[in-house]
């Protein structure tokens, strides 16, 4: 089992680490994205408490909580995770999650 970091997740990461460095410096941002990554692994071995998707969502797949963001992901055809998206707590949830997913 691998984890794949699908592009919108990317992009968001991205962004994540950027916001974080120039608010907070480039030691806060490496430990975010740092545990992030942690987190990720920890998906195989429920380490991390995933719920399903909500319905009103129309995909299947399940998200955690990391601090103030939101992991989408899913189980890839091959039997991978792939992470699909990160969501600011604040932001708009299924907007942008349907951006992302494509939907």
């Amino acid at each position: 089992m691998a984890v794949r970091v699908q592009e919108a997740a990317s992009l968001r990461l991205d962004d994540i680490y950027r916001y974080t460095r120039e608010r907070w410096g480039t030691d806060q941002a490496d430990r975010y994205i740092t545990g992030m990554f942690v987190a990720f692994e920890k998906i195989e071995t429920r380490g991390v408490v995933s719920r399903p998707v909500p319905a009103e969502f129309g995909v299947e797949g399940f998200f955690f909580r990391y601090e103030h963001h939101f992991v989408y992901w899913r189980r890839l055809s091959n039997g991978d995770i792939g992470i699909v998206t990160v969501l600011h707590e604040r932001m708009h949830q299924i907007d942008r999650f349907r951006e992302d997913f494509g939907t």
